[in-house]
């Protein structure tokens, strides 16, 4: 499962192969959650508020490449990494 960003403790992840909807995957302090790329809304999991405000705020500036390395994680490719929040 590659990782595309660590900021603040927070972990962010792609399965090879995954499927629709378009998400991706965040491990924190235990937590783990899987979240729509399109609505960021929480699909499965849970995370404290504080993290998962900061997942939102860094998704949200980062909506175009999570697509992207989604689907070419979708099809086996390398998705990359992205830019954590400063």
């Amino acid at each position: 499962m590659p990782e595309m960003a660590r900021f603040y403790g927070i972990v962010v992840q792609v399965y090879y192969g995954d499927h629709l909807p378009a998400h991706f995957h965040v491990q924190y302090a235990g937590h783990s959650a899987k979240i729509d790329i399109e609505s960021l809304a929480l699909i499965e999991g849970d995370l404290p508020a504080r993290a998962k405000g900061l997942v939102i705020e860094w998704a949200t500036l980062h909506r175009d490449e999570l697509r992207e390395a989604f689907n070419k994680a979708a099809n086996l490719q390398q998705p990359g990494s992205i830019d954590p929040l400063p």
